[in-house]
């Protein structure tokens, strides 16, 4: 039998139990990775599954990578041989690391069982950020909160995007900006139990709060003006991104929604090298191959895959070919269309 399927086949956690199974019934499984859009209008990338021998099984998945799709009568003869216990254990059950040439594949291996590499989830905890409900009404511009006379012990700034993340560190110079410029910033951060001044209680009496108690993640907490889980992380991490994912520290104190991914370090460990070694090309192309497409040429990193995200030692780094790396981080935003989206 044969498919088009969307590629998320190739880093899907649903996908897996799908090849998995069809590997535990099948005499071949060809999965054919094509670059180019089979529906051009479409914003989903398609691949192609294959299955045959109906009955048997199979210890590996056959994978091509093709640039273009070409009509064929059967499936290509050219394809790599990837071991079932290989893409479970060494892969996490993806198909995107043998997109790139078997030179980088080789070195990325080499480098996650390094004594001296370390997953990021080993270093820091990563997780979203808080959810309102109604984010037009819990953030507010400091000008608004001076109109309504918010007492500023109730008011947290925060990143509301990764868009507005600079590079590295977040600083109080960056904050002071964006009230200067009165962006809605400003959390509107209630506890759950004490006194609610007179001005807050007037707010949220307005007819936008009435609209905003009505939303459903307002509506089932209690009291529903608390914003929950609202903390102060160490670091910062873009959830989808453009060229490459940002990581940036937390010197300015910020909160952040859950359209950034909080980062807390680990209580002991040493983060000295964290802003270093994230710039390297090697944690790039960890990002991309840990991470997955999305529409429009971004970058993905949810916070499971962004803790698989690979954080060599300088040692580490200075030891790796860096034209085989850069080569393979430019095929993989290749494949997920980063260029043509420019």
């Amino acid at each position: 039998m044969a498919f088009v399927v969307p590629a998320e086949i190739g880093h899907a956690p649903y996908a897996a139990p799908l090849i998995e199974y069809l590997a535990a019934n099948f005499a071949t499984v060809h999965i054919v990775a094509v670059r180019d859009k089979l529906f051009p209008n479409l914003s989903e990338d398609c691949w192609l599954l294959y299955a045959g021998g109906f009955g048997q099984q199979t210890q590996e998945i056959r994978f091509t990578a093709l640039s273009k799709f070409k009509r064929m009568a059967t499936p290509p003869k050219t394809f790599i041989r990837v071991p079932l216990d290989d893409w479970r254990s060494t892969w996490g059950k993806r198909l995107r690391p043998f997109l790139i040439q078997s030179e980088a594949r080789d070195l990325y291996r080499a480098a996650i069982f390094e004594k001296e590499a370390q997953r990021f989830e080993n270093i820091a905890n990563i997780g979203i950020g808080y959810v309102t409900g109604a984010n037009s009404f819990f953030h507010l511009r400091p000008s608004e909160a001076i109109n309504l006379g918010i007492p500023k012990q109730f008011l947290h700034p925060t990143v509301r995007n990764g868009r507005a993340l600079p590079s590295r560190h977040l600083t109080t110079h960056t904050v002071e900006k964006w009230h200067r410029d009165d962006e809605q910033v400003l959390l509107l951060k209630m506890p759950k139990t004490g006194k609610v001044p007179a001005s807050v209680a007037r707010y949220l009496d307005t007819e936008a709060g009435h609209i905003a108690r009505q939303a459903y993640k307002c509506r089932v907490r209690d009291p529903w003006y608390s914003v929950p889980d609202v903390r102060t992380p160490d670091f910062f991490l873009s959830y989808m991104s453009g060229l490459s994912a940002n990581l940036v520290r937390n010197d300015a104190g910020c909160t952040c929604t859950n359209s950034v991914h909080s980062v807390k370090v680990r209580e002991g460990v040493d983060i000295s090298f964290l802003l270093d070694a994230w710039e390297s090309s090697f944690t790039k192309l960890s990002c991309e191959l840990e991470g997955h497409p999305l529409g429009g040429g971004m970058l993905k990193l949810e916070p499971r895959e962004a803790g698989q995200v690979a954080l060599p030692s300088q040692s580490l780094i200075e030891r790796f070919n860096p034209e085989i790396v850069d080569e393979a981080l430019s095929t993989l935003r290749q494949w997920r269309h980063y260029a043509a989206a420019q």
